[in-house]
């Protein structure tokens, strides 16, 4: 374990005082956990969201009638009539 010590705004500690007030928290360290994985999580989804921009950009795509046949073809889902 590295400890390590910030200074946060009144608003942000504010923040993390009521998340841990709340009761789903039960210190600082895990409120911040919560908050850096989260944070990763938005980070990857961008990522992802840009990666398919892109490839639209790109014209890299296909119809959703397409797609949806070829998911439903490898997942031997019947076809919608």
């Amino acid at each position: 374990t590295i400890t390590m010590s910030f200074s946060f705004s009144p608003d942000l500690a504010q923040w993390v005082q009521n998340k841990m007030a709340s009761g789903e928290y039960l210190s600082e360290e895990e409120v911040l956990r919560a908050a850096f994985i989260a944070l990763d999580s938005q980070e990857e989804t961008l990522a992802a969201i840009q990666e398919g921009y892109d490839d639209f950009q790109a014209g890299r795509y296909q119809s959703l009638d397409k797609s949806d046949a070829e998911f439903r073809e490898q997942h031997g889902l019947a076809t919608d009539s």
